[in-house]
């Protein structure tokens, strides 16, 4: 079993699909690692396990937590950490943060959300050997509107830029969220790293999904979900069957 490094992932760009899942838990983790080329840490735990109502209320020190856990059993997959919302506003404290997430759970790098604002933070930590993950489009740290993102020509073309400068600051991949199909293939076209989609297209060089969602375990589903089960109803009829028999 080889650990998938960076490397490793730059050359599927235009050759092999990359596949990509969120864990949080050991389990998870597991299971993901098998099959998964990337393992995200996302701070979507923080709505999907803690019943937070934005990524905005997680902490730095959560997401250690969960990276440690991850990554400890995680023996494959390239293991990403999302840095919390406003622990990267500049660029002294993106790196004391981005370090700090680094030291503590061993990932292979970290996540940051943004294009043109953030890509000279983005060079200055990979300037400092901290693999960066870029992410563009929809914005769940920043965003109040979550709708398709690129319809318009003003949209299309902020969200391409910001695209080419998160590649251009030395980004080794970029998360592309809830695009309309044509921008999503222009900017996997416009750049040279891998674009991982999130609802936006097949056109893409890998997906990713936040696995609670497709198996069935989110109270939300975004229309670009595809639930590949329903354990919520797995499970509560499990609970249900133990209390009948406790009973």
């Amino acid at each position: 079993m080889q650990k998938i490094t960076i490397k490793k992932i730059l050359n599927k760009k235009n050759k092999n699909p990359i596949t990509c899942l969120t864990a949080y838990s050991k389990t998870i983790a597991q299971i993901a690692d098998k099959y998964c080329d990337i393992i995200l840490v996302g701070d979507s735990l923080g709505m999907v396990l803690h019943g937070m109502k934005t990524t905005r209320e997680v902490k730095i020190e959560t997401m250690i937590l969960h990276g440690k856990t991850v990554k400890n059993f995680a023996k494959k997959s390239l293991v990403v950490v999302d840095m919390p919302y406003r622990t990267y506003t500049s660029k002294s404290i993106a790196y004391k943060n981005a370090n700090k997430v680094i030291k503590l759970t061993r990932c292979d790098a970290v996540k940051l959300e943004g294009g043109k604002k953030i890509a000279k933070i983005i060079k200055y930590l990979v300037d400092k050997g901290i693999p960066v993950m870029g992410h563009v489009g929809l914005l769940p740290q920043s965003s109040i509107n979550f709708k398709l993102k690129g319809k318009n020509f003003f949209q299309r073309k902020n969200i391409l830029q910001d695209a080419i400068a998160v590649s251009n600051a030395g980004a080794f991949a970029i998360v592309i969220e809830c695009v309309v199909e044509s921008l999503a293939k222009k900017i996997a076209k416009s750049v040279s790293v891998p674009t991982i989609g999130i609802g936006a297209s097949k056109y893409c060089d890998g997906q990713i999904l936040v696995t609670d969602d497709m198996l069935g375990l989110s109270d939300f589903f975004p229309k670009f979900v595809k639930k590949y089960s329903n354990l919520k109803k797995i499970i509560d009829k499990c609970v249900k069957s133990y209390v009948k028999e406790v009973k």
